[in-house]
């Protein structure tokens, strides 16, 4: 039905009670307000949105900046039958053309109410097409007769593929053949994917709200997930082979990354794991098995106690950075009845390291059997690793002999970090700094025995590794020697092996977000009486 030709014409106070709605009380807005068509121009001259208003012939008789620059077109002299071809609107299909009679200006004019029409926008002007929002009303004058019809319309081409990349990546995400686990900063899981559930056996209501934890196997220590939630809140993505266990309590390996997630501020908000299950991959379930394996034997080779009838208490302790690590300590008896206490590094602290430190012990154990003096020992330990080992590799060590009939120690150092004597109190009562360069440079290097030192009841012998001491704090600064023999002071009268615990538990947390990429290895002597 066509509006009537004999209706009152589109007035300025019509245009303004259409646009501003009328007040209810006059005196609510002043006189400038209500009379001046000049600030109702700059008003809506001045809208982000366009304002397209018509009077009841169809004729345009408003038409902002705004409604041009976003339907690419000005006002056209053309019938309301022939608004849609001529503005190339569509539905929302963005194929089927959508009948002039339909649109939201058309049907206000008619005295209807619309709201939120989308509108597809596509022609030589904006080829590229542009999606609208439109809300139309019509417009009465005073009288309350209809007078035409407004359309007030926004840009939602950029919100609309927003939420098109937002839906394509929920359905990846959903029909990826990968586990995808999203957590909050505290690690609690927020969301698994449907392949997640495949490959673990766990609904997502058994996972939302509880941790990763729920897959761990065993087959991992302590250590590498302290290095993974390291490397993780540094903001650093985490990639790594884990062996995970399934809700029948099966394992399986999955080739995971982990990527921290920030918002605008900069701000970890969530951690997202992809996970890859790898469990038929032979050759990488090879690979795993071999590493695994390397370091059981290697966990093997570490001492547990000094031999019976030593009158020492020993604590020690290997805390690898990778599955396999190049820190060796030890205990071994000499043949002047007194015990050798060992701590070595060698450069490096993947598998090529582990073997080398392999290699260094069996050649240490071999020759301590007949000699008792330290430099000697190391003297004849570094001819035979010089030829063995690959140019860029070295090994720093510290030998003490703890001769218990005399109570002294004698010691020497290749290239080791300085190793401590505290007395009963706490205090630093000698220091046993590196007496010459590490093994396996230079083959006629001869390493010298330092002078005896007495040892009384009630005194620690403290050796570590550099990394113990460089490791460092998320703004870089190095944990130090004096920091580990606070910790040692503090609890100086608890056992040598827990002694050992709290100095790299001290590190971890002194280290917070910032990854330990070396190994901390570190042996504690108490003197009994």
């Amino acid at each position: 039905m066509e509006p009537s030709t004999d209706a009152p014409p589109l007035s300025d106070r019509a245009l303004s009670d259409g646009l501003l709605g009328a007040a209810e009380d006059p005196g609510l807005v002043g006189p400038p307000l209500q009379s001046s068509a000049k600030l109702l121009q700059d008003v809506l001259d001045s809208l982000t949105d366009g304002v397209v208003v018509a009077d009841l012939q169809g004729r345009f008789v408003q038409f902002n900046p705004a409604a041009e620059r976003i339907l690419g077109l000005g006002p056209l002299g053309v019938p309301s039958s022939e608004w849609s071809p001529s503005y190339g609107c569509f539905r929302e299909d963005m194929v089927t053309p959508f009948p002039s009679e339909e649109l939201p200006l058309s049907r206000a004019i008619r005295g209807e109410t619309v709201h939120d029409c989308a509108v597809y926008v596509r022609h030589a002007g904006v080829p590229g097409g542009v999606w609208l929002s439109i809300n139309a009303s019509p417009i009465r004058d005073e009288a309350g007769r209809l007078a035409g019809g407004v359309a007030v319309f926004r840009d939602e081409t950029a919100k609309r593929r927003e939420l098109a990349h937002i839906g394509l990546l929920s359905t990846v995400v959903e029909q990826t053949a990968d586990a995808v686990v999203i957590t909050d900063p505290d690690g609690l899981i927020e969301y698994v994917n449907p392949a997640a559930e495949k490959i673990t056996g766990f609904g997502a209501r058994e996972l939302v709200g509880k941790t990763p934890r729920v897959f761990r196997s065993g087959v991992h220590d302590s250590a590498f997930y302290d290095r993974m939630w390291a490397t993780l809140r540094e903001g650093r993505v985490f990639r790594d082979v884990l062996a995970n266990r399934k809700k029948s309590g099966a394992i399986y390996y999955s080739e995971q990354t982990i990527t921290p997630v920030r918002d605008a501020g900069g701000t970890i908000v969530h951690y997202v794991s992809v996970a890859k299950d790898i469990t038929n991959n032979n050759k990488t379930k090879d690979i795993e098995s071999r590493h695994l394996l390397a370091r059981a034997v290697q966990q093997r080779l570490f001492p547990a106690s000094p031999r019976p009838g030593c009158r020492f208490e020993v604590g020690g302790a290997v805390y690898t950075a990778d599955k396999t690590g190049g820190d060796y300590f030890d205990y071994i008896p000499l043949p002047d009845t007194a015990t050798a206490v060992i701590v070595g590094d060698v450069s490096g602290h993947a598998f090529d390291s582990a073997l080398v430190m392999a290699e260094t012990r069996a050649y240490l154990r071999s020759i301590a059997q007949t000699d008792s003096d330290p430099g000697v020992i190391l003297t004849r330990v570094n001819r035979v690793l010089v030829g063995d080992i690959p140019d860029a590799q070295f090994v720093t060590m510290v030998l003490a002999s703890l001769h218990a009939p005399s109570n002294t120690l004698r010691y020497a150092s290749a290239g080791h970090p300085t190793g401590y004597i505290l007395d009963e109190s706490g205090n630093v009562r000698a220091e046993l700094p590196s007496t010459a360069m590490p093994l396996g440079i230079f083959p006629d290097t001869s390493y010298e025995t330092a002078a005896a030192q007495p040892l009384a009841e009630g005194d620690l012998v403290v050796f570590f590794t550099d990394g113990v001491v460089e490791t460092e704090s998320p703004d870089g600064v190095p944990f130090g020697a004096e920091r580990a023999l606070d910790v040692i002071r503090r609890h100086r009268h608890e056992p040598a092996s827990k002694l050992v615990h709290r100095v790299y538990r001290a590190v971890r947390e002194f280290a917070g977000r910032r990854a330990v990429n070396d190994d901390i290895t570190m042996v504690v002597c108490r003197i009994s009486p």
